[in-house]
């Protein structure tokens, strides 16, 4: 374990190297902070948390930088992390409230936490394992069309036209959709398929053709899975950030859902509120990057997770705010909906 003298070391190179992007000296750090020791001093501690691999030298001739081992100490002793401001929090609870429907909720999420960071953000659909059926809709739209609408408990709203094997009446169609409001409210997306498996038998004759037509298209809306969607915003921050993957990698690795996926399911854990950081080699799958995140949701039930990826040089109190606060609001606005 290190000193209190030495961590204050650590913390204001760390500081320094993420404002200013140039690896740090003994004179520069003793004449920037209060250390309250002389350069020499400083220059003694730097070189002991060199020698425990906190610190690097990158050129002979230069100052030091973190390492990512160094960051982590860092993290890991955060008195806190940099709260918003007053405006901040009133803008951001303004451009959230505004949202109209889940799909919405979540580009608004994406792109406020990308301006807020200046790093990519990553925003997770709600998942399905964890969604319930809230309400279903039909809309006659025509003698043979209806409008099948499914609403959930994340306030996710998908819409399917039906084309009907005969016309059916507009009070067939509401005897239809109470019954299937009946059958299916509060019960669990993934328990959908085995709920309705013998509906049409339980119904008169007349009537399974057309409830075996929607409940197929029903079905297939369910197949359509957005628990494996994950949508980001913010690559044009990438253009000054340094990366020892490279960026090349770090961009196809945004390309693919896969891996982003695998990024943020390697930062859960068994509290949903928990801010989670992983730096540098601990992202098995994206090398040389930092990931912040944390789980949103309604209550004590995480839906889906949100964070931002960037260098290891990431301004880690200002970006763990901003990542705790947006999922705050976003857990809000869906447990209102």
């Amino acid at each position: 374990m290190l000193d209190d003298r030495k961590l204050a070391v650590l913390r204001a190179i760390v500081e320094d190297y993420v404002s200013t992007n140039e690896p740090v000296g003994s004179r520069a750090l003793a004449e920037r902070h209060n250390l309250k020791v002389s350069p020499a001093t400083v220059r003694n501690d730097m070189a002991a948390l060199e020698e425990e691999g906190y610190i690097t030298q990158p050129h002979t001739s230069a100052g030091r930088v973190p390492t990512d081992k160094g960051y982590r100490l860092f993290v890991d002793r955060l008195s806190q992390v940099k709260p918003l401001s007053g405006a901040e929090r009133r803008a951001i609870e303004t451009f959230l409230a505004g949202a109209v429907d889940l799909d919405d909720v979540v580009t608004r999420t994406v792109r406020l936490l990308a301006q807020l960071t200046r790093q990519v953000a990553v925003v997770q659909y709600p998942t399905l394992t964890r969604s319930t059926v809230r309400h279903v809709e039909l809309v006659p739209l025509h003698d043979r069309r209806i409008m099948l609408v499914l609403i959930t408990n994340t306030g996710r709203v998908e819409q399917r036209v039906v084309e009907l094997p005969e016309v059916v009446e507009d009070t067939r169609i509401a005897h239809l959709r109470a019954v299937l409001n009946a059958c299916l409210d509060g019960c669990g997306l993934v328990n959908v398929p085995e709920l309705v498996a013998d509906l049409p038998e339980r119904l008169p004759v007349e009537d399974r053709p057309v409830v075996a037509t929607i409940l197929s298209v029903l079905l297939e809306t369910l197949v359509e899975r957005h628990d494996e969607k994950i949508v980001f915003a913010g690559a044009a921050n990438l253009a000054g950030a340094d990366f020892s993957t490279g960026l090349r990698d770090v961009l196809e690795a945004l390309e693919e859902q896969v891996v982003l996926m695998r990024l943020l399911g390697e930062t859960s854990t068994d509290t949903p509120s928990t801010l989670t950081v992983r730096i540098g080699s601990e992202n098995p799958f994206l090398r040389g990057t930092s990931i912040v995140a944390t789980g949103y949701g309604s209550g004590d039930n995480e839906l889906a997770r949100l964070g931002v990826l960037g260098p290891t040089r990431m301004d880690y109190p200002v970006t763990m705010g901003a990542v705790r606060a947006v999922a705050r609001y976003v857990s809000q606005i869906l447990a209102a909906s």
